[in-house]
């Protein structure tokens, strides 16, 4: 296996299939696709954890990611990446939010842009990017997808904070 092959696995999630991509080191893409596909007959043991890590986020058993991910985009798409992944789960930013965090506030519009382009759902957490005004807006992956990854998220940071 070299170090820059791309291979390809599927998990079928509770909000549909999920064709994830990675190399031997990285998570490159996590996106939702309309049937799963074909897999390689080999594929290095990342990718099976990733699929385990899913498994663990939607039981509600695991609140963070671990697996190492990479993806291409500018060092403005990169500082805004980095930035959904301190959302923490259950909880949820607005674009402004975003953009405040990274030191911009005028780049409002352009962290919506970066927000549209992350091409590893979940992992970096777009989803829980809302609008200022509370409202459910864009996801590539289907603004229903949006609402049941918010709605399954806070029904498992609640439960948790209810244990205190």
């Amino acid at each position: 296996m070299s170090m820059s092959e791309i291979y390809t696995t599927y998990y079928q999630s509770p909000v549909g299939v999920m064709e994830i991509k990675g190399t031997d080191s990285y998570i490159v893409s996590v996106l939702f696709v309309e049937q799963i596909g074909e897999t390689g007959a080999e594929v290095p043991p990342l990718l099976p954890m990733c699929v385990q890590q899913f498994e663990e986020y939607f039981a509600g058993t695991r609140q963070a990611f671990s697996v190492p991910v990479q993806q291409t985009g500018t060092e403005f798409q990169q500082r805004v990446w980095s930035a959904l992944r301190t959302i923490e789960f259950g909880q949820t930013f607005s674009y402004l939010d975003i953009a405040l965090s990274i030191g911009d506030v005028k780049s409002v519009r352009a962290v919506g842009n970066a927000n549209g382009k992350n091409k590893v759902n979940i992992i970096v957490p777009c989803h829980r990017v809302i609008g200022s005004n509370g409202k459910l807006v864009g996801y590539g992956g289907g603004l229903w997808r949006k609402q049941h990854l918010l709605a399954h998220e806070a029904k498992f940071a609640l439960g948790i904070l209810t244990l205190f």
